[in-house]
Formats: C-alpha cells, sequence, structure tokens
C-alpha cells in the first residue's frame, strides 16, 4: 500500500538520516560522501563536502515559490504550481500528496466489488472506509513523504518550491510525519485483521509489505527507482494490485487467479508511471538516473507508455471474452476507446506540457475498467 507503503520498522529512521547525500532521483539519495547538516524548524540546509561523478550537478533551492502564481488549491493536493505556506500543518499535507490518494481507494472498492461478499451494512461500509484510510492519507501518505526526502536534490532541480527543498519543514518534521503515518497504517491493518475476524493476519502483512516495497522503491541501497522498468512496475502494482488485494482480502479470500490479474493489470499502471517521469527528464538527466524518457529518448518511450497502459487492458478484455464474460469484455473495449482517443489528443503531442489534462481525461476510464474487470471476477 501504494500508484502506489509499501525493512523498514528498523531502516527507516537511520536511512533518512544518514542519507543527506545527493540523490539518484528521489527519489534515492546514495551514501556516498560525507555531509553535514543545519537543522531548524523552518529551514534545512543541506551542504556535501564533496561529489563523486553522479553527483557532479547541484541545485540550490530557493527561499520560496513565486506566492504570487502559486495555488493554495494545488498545494493542498501535493502538486505542482502549489503556493508557498508557511502553515506546518498545510505542509504536512501538502507532502502526502493528496491527489495521489483516489487510486488506492478506488483498488479498494474493486477488491471489495471482487470478493463478492461486500454488502451495504453499516459494518461493512466501515470496514473498507478503515481499508480506504490505511490505503490513502496513512500509507500512501507515508510512501508520498519518504519519496519526497530521498528526492528533495533531485527536486531542487525539477520543483525547487517544494517543502523539503525550500527548507519550508525541518529534517525532525519529515521523520515524525514518516513514521506517525507508517505506524498508523500498520495499526489500522492489524485492527482490520481483528475486526474481520482472520486467523491469519493477511491485512497487516499486506500493509508491512507494500511499506517495504515503498521503502526500497526510494531509498538506498536498493532504490528501484534508479531502474525505470523495475521501479515503475512497482510503482503500477503499489496502485492497483495491493489495493485490491487488500479489499479482496478483508471481505473475501485472495486467490492466486485474482493476484495474477491484477499483478498484469499493473502493467498499465507501469505506463500511468512513465507519464509522470518526462517532467523529470532534465533533472533526472544531470543526476545519471535511467529513467525510460532519458534510456530511450522522449519519443521512443511515449509509445512505450501508451503500448503497457492500451495491451495490458487489450489483453484482459481477451481474458474475459475467454471466460465466457463477453459483455464485461466488451464494456472493458467501450472504456478502452476513449484512453487511446486522448493519448492522441494530448499526451503523444506533448507529454509535458498536456500530462495533467490527459491524466484528468483518460485515467477515469482506466479506473473505471478496473471496476468493470472487478465485477467480472466476482460473478
Amino acid at each position: 500500500m501504494a500508484t502506489m507503503a509499501s525493512s523498514l520498522l528498523n531502516t527507516v529512521s537511520s536511512s533518512i538520516r544518514l542519507s543527506n547525500s545527493n540523490s539518484n532521483r528521489c527519489r534515492t539519495l546514495p551514501m556516498a560522501t560525507p555531509i553535514s547538516l543545519s537543522r531548524s524548524r523552518r529551514r534545512l540546509t543541506i551542504r556535501a563536502t564533496e561529489t563523486d561523478a553522479n553527483e557532479a550537478v547541484k541545485a540550490k533551492a530557493p527561499e520560496k515559490a513565486p506566492a504570487a502564481t502559486g495555488s493554495g488549491f494545488n498545494q493542498i493536493l501535493g502538486i505542482k504550481g502549489a503556493k508557498q505556506e508557511t502553515n506546518i500543518w498545510k505542509i504536512r499535507v501538502q507532502l502526502t500528496k493528496p491527489v495521489t490518494w483516489p487510486p488506492l481507494i478506488w483498488g479498494v472498492v474493486c477488491g471489495a466489488a471482487a470478493s463478492g461478499n461486500f454488502q451495504w451494512t453499516v459494518e461493512d461500509v466501515a470496514k473498507s472506509i478503515v481499508c480506504m484510510m490505511m490505503s490513502g492519507p496513512f500509507l500512501t501518505g507515508y510512501t508520498q513523504t519518504i519519496n519526497d526526502w530521498y528526492d528533495r536534490d533531485i527536486d531542487a532541480i525539477n520543483e525547487p518550491y517544494r517543502p523539503i527543498p525550500s527548507g519550508a519543514i525541518s529534517e525532525q518534521e519529515v521523520i515524525t510525519q514518516v513514521w506517525v503515518l507508517l505506524l498508523g497504517g500498520l495499526g489500522l491493518a492489524g485492527i482490520l485483521d481483528v475486526w474481520a475476524g482472520h486467523d491469519f493476519p493477511i491485512m497487516f502483512y499486506l500493509a508491512l509489505g507494500g511499506s517495504f516495497i515503498s521503502y526500497i522503491y526510494s531509498a538506498p541501497p536498493l532504490k528501484l527507482k534508479q531502474n525505470g522498468w523495475l521501479g515503475n512496475f512497482a510503482l503500477g502494482a503499489s496502485y492497483i494490485s495491493l489495493p485490491w488485494w487488500a479489499g479482496q482480502a478483508l471481505f473475501g479470500t485472495l486467490t492466486p487467479d485474482i493476484i495474477v490479474l491484477t499483478l498484469l493489470y499493473s502493467t498499465a499502471g507501469l505506463g500511468i508511471a512513465i507519464v509522470n517521469d518526462f517532467k523529470s527528464v532534465e533533472g533526472d538527466r544531470k543526476m545519471g538516473l535511467q529513467s525510460l524518457p532519458v534510456a530511450f529518448g522522449e519519443e521512443t518511450a511515449k509509445w512505450i507508455c501508451v503500448g503497457a497502459i492500451d495491451i495490458t487492458q487489450l489483453s484482459i478484455a481477451g481474458y474475459l471474452l475467454g471466460a465466457g464474460k463477453p459483455y464485461y469484455a466488451l464494456a472493458l473495449l467501450g472504456l478502452i476507446a476513449p484512453q487511446v482517443f486522448f493519448q492522441f489528443k494530448y499526451f503523444l503531442k506533448d507529454p509535458v506540457k498536456y500530462d495533467v489534462k490527459y491524466q484528468a481525461s483518460a485515467q477515469p476510464f482506466l479506473i473505471l475498467g478496473l471496476l468493470v474487470t472487478a465485477l467480472a471476477t466476482s460473478h
């Protein structure tokens, strides 16, 4: 849990404190050079005593973002174009990137639907809300916060107005937020296991496994996001498979065929993750990171992206047709068509300029396709 929670309880704090050297995209910060830190509540200054060949480029974050053009709404959602904020609680919310929560919440809905056992009772609705809180605000919030921490040097190049590189939040405040969100999410998972009467604490282990994936995605020494294929698939699985598994395990039984099906669907999530790589090409090149747009060139990466999204969904439609569910297969095909239209209208023209328009236009159809597939597997 999460696009997208996923070593951890004994290593997060020490890794965060020690990895203040230059970032390998995050996205990850290699432990290559000695550093010194000066801390205050509102400002974090990072000074490296030396750099290696891959860390030759450092960008100094500005004091603050251009507040005159920033949006308070964007700030709360945690997306670009945010207003510079001084309220620490608004900054904390911004770090959790609420805009990334809905896919995880929707994944829980799909899993509950696929179980075939969800009932519109007060108890089942309450269980699902707690599961959504675990998957979205807590564990996705944990994932986004730790990602921003390890991403602070690359953000100083690509998005210098973000809270950590701009110095709007201190090191200790970030560390505290990471632990509160992680332990809160794991605690909710344990509560759900007891509530559902599980003999085996599957919700807790799903949450723990997802949190581990999130950590190794962002942090050294594994830092999955250095690899465009592996990192993006891990991200896709976190946003599609894990919340689905949580919803289905809460209300029913998580079966091997569903695990395989959702992991296949996560290839579409890989494509969605590539969309976000285009806006970071400049910083990735400078930091020596092999995102797919950097490794293959932006033109080729555009087609890899749409191919992963479209071919995956067409394969799922073929599976549903072969399973004797032609109406569900036709419904899924009907939802793929507008996605292809918006790919040509926006994404393939300019993936950086139109990334927000493309995702806002096309992704609702993809997540509806997830629900169609979930309903098909429940019948």
